[in-house]
Order: C-alpha cells, then structure tokens, then sequence
C-alpha cells in the first residue's frame, strides 16, 4: 500500500506538470481562457501530488527492498552536487543574472542535480521510485524545453548572481545541518 501511494503521488505530481509537455496546446487554450481556474486546479491537484509523495516515501522507505548498494563515494558526491543544486533553484525564479542567463532553466538543471545526488547516496526502492522519477521528468522537461528554442534570457541584474548564492548557499547548510534529519530522519552528515 505505501508504494502504491507513492507513485499515485508521482503520477498525479508529474502528469500535471507534465500537461505543457503532452498537451500544450490545450494547456494554452485554458490558461488563456481560464487563468485563475487553470492556476487553482494545478496548484491544488500538485500540492496534493506533492503530499501523496512525501506521505508514500515516508510508509514506503523503512520496508523498500534495496536495488542497489550506492557506491562508498555517493554520499561525497552527493554533498558536492546538492549545493549547486540549491543555488539555482534559489534563484531560479528571481531576476536574471549571469548563472541564470548561462544555466537558461536553472530549476531543471538543479532538479537533475538534486536527484542524480540522491540516486548515488541511495539504494532502496522508495528512493529510487522518487529520485527516478524527478531524474526523468527535469531531463524530459529540458528537452521539451530547448525543442521550444525560446530565446536565451538576458542578464540585466548582476546582483541577481550574488543572491543566488547566498540564498542557496544558506538554504543548503540549513538543511544540511538540521531539516534533512527533522523532515526525513537521516543526517547527510553522516
């Protein structure tokens, strides 16, 4: 039962957040005609999305058989790319700077990061379903993404860079240091 909410949850995140990618037009056509709806029915049907995944991963995670044993320098790796991942998805939604205009979709670019980090630290099935699914949804995301061949954004904030830093850079030790173990019962530190 607990994997089955998981990938309820996955499904249900990831096929609203995939509506841009397997339905644009008609994506399109309701935002345009029904933008407050549209915003309401998305945020409300990934907020769920969002807690069937986090309530699944946490039932799932104490029984999922283990896959594969994560080789002794994931844990390193994983430290080294979850920072960058926090500091373009701190910014990732903020005024462009040089990274922003550089990375183009910092937000999938720090998804990919974040899950590839998560593959490497860990074995088990539960981490696998959630961390998979994140890896292959960013991946399919960007390449829709390029395919759409929009324009490059212009760095006009050069502040932006030095916030995005920061803010990603505090984000990080913060839950490096204490939400990891609160939220999900393990210390990255070891």
């Amino acid at each position: 039962m607990p994997m089955t909410i998981l990938i309820l949850g996955l499904l249900l995140f990831f096929g609203v957040h995939s509506a841009r990618i397997v339905a644009g037009p008609f994506r399109d056509a309701q935002v345009a005609a029904h933008p407050g709806r549209w915003k309401g029915l998305y945020a409300l049907a990934s907020a769920a999305g969002l807690g069937l995944i986090i309530w699944g991963w946490i039932l799932y995670r104490p029984t999922a058989p283990q896959l594969y044993d994560p080789p002794t320098w994931g844990r390193h790796a994983a430290m080294a790319l979850v920072l960058p991942a926090f500091i373009l998805l701190a910014g990732s939604n903020g005024p462009v700077g040089r990274i922003k205009a550089a990375v183009r979709n910092p937000m999938l670019i720090g998804i990919i990061l974040w899950s590839t980090a998560h593959l490497l630290a860990n074995g088990d099935l539960a981490s696998a379903l959630l961390f998979g699914a994140f890896l292959a949804y960013a991946i399919v995301d960007l390449i829709a993404v390029l395919a759409r061949r929009e324009p490059a954004p212009v760095a006009t904030k050069p502040m932006a860079d030095v916030i995005m830093v920061v803010a990603g850079t505090a984000l990080y030790a913060v839950f490096v240091l204490y939400l990891h173990r609160i939220f999900f019962g393990v210390s990255p530190m070891g």
